[in-house]
Parts: structure tokens; sequence; C-alpha cells
């Protein structure tokens, strides 16, 4: 007991650890629903090593991987280098009471349970998984270069994305409960993520806005230095069919609620436009109250209008340098260079989640 008196209460801290390849909303909510078990929460990454012995090649390296993480808002510490199989005696160094991590299976190479150590010493919590996404179910999007998981503008009040296997298209063969179901963003999961901020008529408030597709370190370094410029950042997400339209392919890879769920658990952002439009017009500088509006230097809108004419009039538009020369261009890149590799470790992947069950 305090001299006060009043008894200390003893931090709790939470480990959860995994591979975090490109950041997306399946991970932020696995992360947000940690970090509610405790009063701190460590992360810890696996090495692009053993991603490769255990799953297959990573499309993010560790470091890209973990500026991601720092730049979460649900994170305090992060550990890098970590095994596939989590170990109590790294939990333990970290000072953590427990581990927690999703209700879907985790198996090393060999088919080990990578938690079976915590379960076994009765240090082991879980949360329900974010159904209809994964790092597999991503880069599946990509490789089959389809649409259907866009955002309809007649569906965004439901919040669907749809994907091969669901209730109205049946797959033909087994898919796994992890990767094969459709994502659905109720306005409660979204308020979950929302930072809960209202500026106040003294907050200088910029303004940055676009795709946020495949959210990842890059868009995190351009946040937190447009957050340096006032004292509220307000972020505009762009609809798919803006996105589409601007960058055409399959692009984006997230709908729109996926790519807000991953900008809401940004430590810089303040709050967010859904839907926001592409020109940055008077009556959205006025109704906002912007004082600065911002965006990257590799911006390029062929044969569309300016979207930043409005800005650039009144003198305050300003372009930033993220210093990052990854976007969701190379990452595409990246994939696509490399499709055999990630087509076998999606099958393997999906082949051992229908096994299990």
């Amino acid at each position: 007991m305090s001299a006060t008196g009043n008894t200390d209460k003893k931090e709790v801290r939470v480990w959860t650890d995994g591979c975090y390849d490109f950041l997306h909303h399946g991970h932020y909510n696995a992360l947000r629903q940690a970090r509610l078990l405790g009063d701190r929460l460590v992360v810890g990454i696996h090495s692009d090593e053993e991603i490769a012995k255990h799953k297959g090649p990573p499309v993010m390296n560790q470091d890209e991987r973990r500026e991601a993480l720092e730049g979460c808002r649900f994170v305090d510490e992060v550990v890098t280098d970590c095994p596939w199989v989590t170990e109590l005696p790294v939990v333990d160094k970290h000072n953590c009471d427990f581990v927690a991590h999703g209700d879907d299976i985790v198996q090393s190479a060999d088919g080990t349970d990578c938690y079976a150590y915590a379960r076994e010493a009765g240090r082991f919590r879980t949360f329900p998984r974010t159904e209809g996404v994964s790092t597999t179910n991503l880069v599946g999007r990509m490789l089959l270069l389809t649409k259907e998981h866009h955002t309809k503008e007649e569906e965004a009040a439901a919040a669907k994305s749809e994907v091969e296997g669901t209730a109205e298209r049946p797959a033909k063969k087994a898919k796994s409960p992890y990767t094969g179901m459709h994502f659905l963003a109720t306005s409660k999961l979204i308020t979950l993520f929302s930072p809960g901020k209202t500026p106040t008529k003294d907050d200088k408030i910029v303004y940055l806005a676009g795709s946020f597709d495949l959210f990842h370190a890059g868009h995190i370094r351009i946040l937190k230095k447009a957050r340096e410029l006032g004292t509220f950042l307000l972020v505009g997400i762009h609809d798919d069919s803006t996105v589409n339209q601007v960058k055409g392919s399959n692009s984006p890879i997230m709908n729109l609620l996926e790519r807000t769920v991953c900008v809401l658990s940004c430590k810089y952002v303040d709050d967010v436009i859904i839907g926001a439009p592409f020109v940055v017009t008077e009556s959205l500088i006025d109704s906002m109250n912007i004082s600065v509006v911002v965006h990257g230097s590799d911006a390029t809108f062929k044969d569309l209008p300016d979207p930043f004419a409005a800005a650039k009039k009144r003198g305050i538009f300003q372009v930033i340098e993220s210093g990052s020369n990854l976007n969701s261009n190379v990452i595409v890149t990246r994939i696509l260079e490399n499709r055999e590799k990630y087509e076998k470790r999606n099958r393997d992947k999906e082949a051992r989640e229908v096994g299990y069950i």
C-alpha cells in the first residue's frame, strides 16, 4: 500500500507476435483487442528468415514491418527478430504477463502449435479473429486482378466486401473460414477505431487526402510529417471508384472501409473523412476550417483537374516528402515478380487451415 493509502496497481503487460506483413485492418483489429487486455502492448515481429522458413517469402522486410507497427496507436513497444514458436523466456524478458492472439490457427512448418508453451503454462489469452481478411487474402486480390472487393456506392451502407466463397456464390472446393469469408465493417467497429477527437477553434487543422491503399510505412511517415504542421490532422480517404479512376487496374486492393480502419489506427491521425471528394474545394476548406492542405511529392494526376487549385489560390498548399520509396505500386510489383512463390504460399496456407478444421 502506498503512503497515500492507495493500493498500487501492477501494470499488466500483454505480449502478442506475428509477421505483420503489410499491416491490414485484420492486424489492426487484433492489436486493438490485444491492447484492451492490459495496460501496455508489446508486439514481437518475426524475422524475414523465420517467415520464409515457416510461411513463405514476406512481402515487406522487417524494418518496414517494424516502422508500420511503431505508427499504430494501439502498440506501445515493438520487439524484432522473434522466434516463430513463441517462447516464454522471450515473453519474460520483456516483463509480459501473458500472450494474446486471435482464435485462428498458427502453426510452424512442421505443424507445431506456435503457442503451445504459453497454453501449457496457463498464460495464453485469445480474442475473436477478424473474419474475411488476411495477408493471404490480399495477396490473392493482387494476383487475380479482380475488383470484387471494391465497395459499390449502393452497398456502402452494408459495408460488405465480397470474395469468392460467400453464400451467394459458393466456392467449388473447401475454403478456409479464415480467408474465404467477407469482411463486414459496422458503424460500431469504425467507432472503436476512432480517436474520438474534435478540433477546437484554436486548432490548426492540416488536411491530407489520398487512397492509402495497402497501408504501409511510407503512408505513416507522410502522416507524421503532416501532423507536425499543425495541431489536428484530418485525413480524407477517397472512395473505391475515385481511386480506380485515378490509378486504374484493380486498384484499390483494399476497399474504402478496410482502408478507413487502417488510417484510423495510425497514431498521427485525429479524424478522417470517409469517401472524401477528389477535389479539395473552397467549401470543404471553409466547412472543415482547414489551415493547411498537404500532399506527397509523388502525386500525379494525368488528364485530371488539379485537385488542389483552391488551396494553392489561398496560399495554404504544401508538398511534403515522405522520405520513403515504398508505395502501393512497389508492393504490388514485389508480389507479381514472385507470383509463383506467393501462389504456392496461399495454396499451402489454405490447405493447412482446411486440414485443421
